[in-house]
Formats: C-alpha cells, structure tokens, sequence
C-alpha cells in the first residue's frame, strides 16, 4: 500500500505539521499560500520562512502541489 501524497495546496496546518520534514511549519506554509496565492512548484517551500534548504528529495517526494 502506498501512502497518499500531502497537497501542500490544501493541507490545513495540522496536516503539514504531522509530516515530521515540515513539523511546527504548518503555519507559516497556509500563511505563506493565502498571502501570495496557490504554489505552483514544490521547490517554493523554500520562499517559506524558516524552511530555505531544509527539505530532502525524499521529503518533497511526499508532497504535492
């Protein structure tokens, strides 16, 4: 069985919060999507505070947009 992909599009906080890559970013990723609109690439995690080169390949293999 193969886990589902995280839509970082439309997680609450407390979803991304429960991925332990992205744990305690939860708020600052929806703040970061409803100020400057939808992300349309993974690799914008990055524009998000606290976040600038903190994520593996294999982290953002369980994420979509």
């Amino acid at each position: 069985m193969t886990a589902s992909k995280l839509c970082i599009n439309n997680a609450t906080a407390e979803e991304i919060d429960a991925l332990p890559a992205l744990a305690g970013h939860g708020f600052e990723i929806v703040r970061y999507r409803e100020e400057r609109g939808r992300f349309d690439a993974l690799r914008q995690l990055d524009e998000v505070p606290g976040l600038a080169g903190k994520l593996s390949d294999d982290d953002r293999a369980r994420l979509s947009i």
